[in-house]
């Protein structure tokens, strides 16, 4: 590896929509290439709330083929899941022992969850030390994050200076990459698109899906053009060609709405029928392979770590 290294962390919460491919998976699609990427599987990040077994490896399995189905080739990103690579929870406790309560309980994302009514468990209180060690493992230069998460690579940075300062050199402080475009794709009703809100259109849903969905976004009588179906539209054609499609059709909603439709499932048909001849079976053999080269750099800069603070 000789490219700057960049890691992600993958989450899924069920079915994708649009707002999550064009705000986060396609940035990252369209950037991996570029360095020596991981893209973890969260899947012990995912313990703090989800308390289903039978979800959690459904979600496992679903997310890989979501970014695969996406355009991420495994021979190009090292794809791995979290809880086979023993070094991950090993270092968020070496961690744990450096810093302190009250600089944990700064945490945007746990008392963000924990005022919407999540648990307050321990788990979620030390997570960004546990999601520290995923970054720095791997000697990473670039985490990508939405404006929102930036607090999540700062932690990193301040646990490799705790680290590097207590025990020696060891750990290389990571950079943020925002990801400018993340969460400003509108719902059917105008709002962020969200699951919560019940507004999405569904990225890997049946043409009929996208249909219904489609039809349904809220329109706005008072301007030239309908805002919320441009905004979707010019995600998947060029606005030139736009801005004489809707001066043309001014007024007749309907027929734009359609136009969205087809251009919707023009761009995004190659990606469900690509998802759909991902199998099981294709999933653990790329999370095989992935955790077996994620296993072998995290161990060989765990034996450092280890020495570093003289349990070896």
């Amino acid at each position: 590896m000789n490219k700057p290294v960049l890691l992600t962390g993958l989450q899924s919460s069920g079915e994708l929509h649009i707002g999550n491919y064009f705000g986060a998976i396609k940035p990252f699609v369209d950037l991996y290439e570029a360095y020596d990427s991981y893209l973890m599987v969260a899947d012990y990040h995912a313990l703090t709330s989800l308390k289903d077994p039978e979800a959690v490896r459904k979600n496992i399995v679903e997310v890989v083929k979501d970014y695969l189905a996406s355009g991420v080739d495994p021979k190009k990103a090292i794809i791995f899941k979290q809880s086979t690579v023993p070094a991950h929870t090993e270092l968020a406790w070496i961690f744990d022992c450096l810093v302190s309560v009250p600089f944990l309980m700064q945490g945007h994302a746990y008392k963000d969850k924990v005022a919407k009514g999540l648990e307050a468990n321990a788990g979620l209180f030390t997570y960004p030390m546990l999601m520290a060690a995923d970054i720095l493992l791997y000697d990473t230069d670039v985490v990508p994050v939405g404006e929102d998460q930036r607090q999540h690579v700062e932690y990193a940075r301040e646990a490799a200076v705790k680290f590097n300062n207590t025990y020696g050199e060891l750990f290389k402080e990571p950079k943020e990459k925002i990801l400018s475009g993340v969460g400003v794709v509108p719902g059917t009703d105008g709002k962020k698109m969200s699951k919560s809100y019940k507004n999405t259109v569904p990225l890997f849903g049946t043409k009929d899906e996208l249909a219904k969905a489609v039809m349904s976004i809220v329109t706005d009588s008072s301007g030239d053009r309908p805002e919320n179906v441009y905004a979707i539209h010019k995600l998947v054609r060029d606005e030139t060609e736009l801005t004489s499609i809707y001066g043309s059709n001014q007024g007749n909603y309907k027929a734009l709405k359609e136009m969205l439709i087809e251009d919707l499932d023009r761009y995004l048909a190659p990606m469900r029928e690509k998802r759909a001849s991902i199998t099981s079976a294709d999933v653990a053999a790329v999370l095989e392979d992935g955790g077996r080269q994620a296993r072998a750099v995290s161990e060989a800069k765990m034996e450092k770590v280890r020495k570093a603070v003289g349990v070896a």
